[in-house]
């Protein structure tokens, strides 16, 4: 894939090479690990059993972006070849019967915490993205996008703290999926919910010291912290704030935020990680420079950034099943960064 490294835009070329990858996995059933709490003898059942769609690509979370990957590309390149089979798994898979069989499992006592919250905000991502088909896909996916907006409003008033990681944990990774479905959906108090959480835990942050990368990071924290804060902030109050966060990003401080993470062993799904996080960089200095004014000196850094980080990553999304069963996802919210939300 080493033309994709060379463009930062959805080309045909490269929506039929990403369409191609997650067709490849988001029905491949095993090699797969289960966030799966037996209750009892009769819950040892295999993921196709748990999860009538989202039972491929490895796990849960990277089937449903995996799926998410594939409506974003069949909306904006509806004529690659791959379309027709992305109607038909569509069809197959958004039935009444399947989705219910993904709410049944979650009204399951020890399903509680499935997925939270990295999950719960990729299944309300690729909602947003079914609200924007002309199809019957998203008013019969609605009923699990409910439980999740339902598991927001439940969770965030009881917690006290952030998470500010790099992985799956991530609070405000998962908000600003979130926010895309509430923006979408038109749900102001979800976006009121966000924004008074999100407010309460990071309104006050300064001067991020961005001590990241870890070994197995796919997030930048620091970054994500200023993604998530774009979407639910006046504009002018948000500069204000992300000027105070990142003092001296033009002088591209903290370096640690401008440097491409070094990948060792793309065999090791932990290690494999680095690769997402240098698209998860790239996506956020893109969406950060395009809020920033016009001739502002961190929107050209921010753009130099993100190019440097695309590019160190975008050859390496298919090869080994660890990173491709979901790079393609992360590289396109890279690609897709500097266009509008919602």
């Amino acid at each position: 894939m080493s033309s994709l490294s060379r463009n930062s835009r959805l080309t045909p070329e490269i929506a039929s090479k990403f369409a191609a990858i997650a067709l490849g996995h988001v029905t491949r059933e095993y090699p797969n690990k289960l966030d799966h709490v037996l209750e009892g003898p009769g819950d040892a059942q295999g993921p196709r059993a748990l999860h009538p769609i989202f039972f491929g690509s490895f796990d849960w979370h990277s089937c449903v972006h995996g799926y998410w990957l594939l409506a974003t590309i069949l909306r904006r390149q509806p004529d690659i070849p791959e379309a027709e089979a992305i109607r038909a798994l569509f069809d197959d898979s958004f039935t009444p019967a399947k989705v219910g069989g993904e709410v049944a499992y979650l009204a399951r006592p020890s399903s509680r915490g499935f997925e939270r919250p990295y999950g719960w905000g990729w299944l309300l991502k690729l909602q947003a993205e079914l609200l924007a088909h002309d199809a019957p896909w998203a008013a019969t996916h609605q009923p699990l996008a409910d439980v999740f907006v339902a598991r927001f409003q439940d969770f965030l008033p009881r917690a006290t703290y952030p998470l500010r990681t790099g992985v799956h944990s991530s609070t405000a990774f998962a908000i600003a999926l979130a926010q895309d479905y509430a923006v979408a959906a038109g749900d102001r108090p979800l976006t009121v919910l966000f924004t008074e959480k999100m407010r309460a835990w990071h309104l006050d942050d300064r001067d991020a010291p961005a001590w990241e990368p870890s070994g197995d990071e796919f997030l930048s924290a620091t970054l994500m912290t200023a993604a998530c804060m774009r979407r639910l902030m006046p504009p002018a109050e948000f500069l204000r704030w992300f000027r105070a966060y990142l003092p001296h990003a033009a002088q591209r401080q903290p370096a640690t935020l401008f440097t491409p993470a070094t990948v060792s062993d793309r065999g090791d799904g932990k290690i494999a990680h680095l690769d997402g996080l240098n698209f998860s960089r790239a996506w956020c200095w893109r969406e950060l420079a395009a809020a920033l004014p016009p001739g502002d000196p961190v929107g050209a850094v921010a753009e130099e950034a993100a190019a440097e980080h695309l590019a160190a990553s975008l050859p390496h999304v298919a090869g080994d099943y660890m990173g491709e069963h979901w790079l393609a996802s992360f590289a396109l919210l890279a690609i897709l960064a500097s266009e509008p939300v919602g």
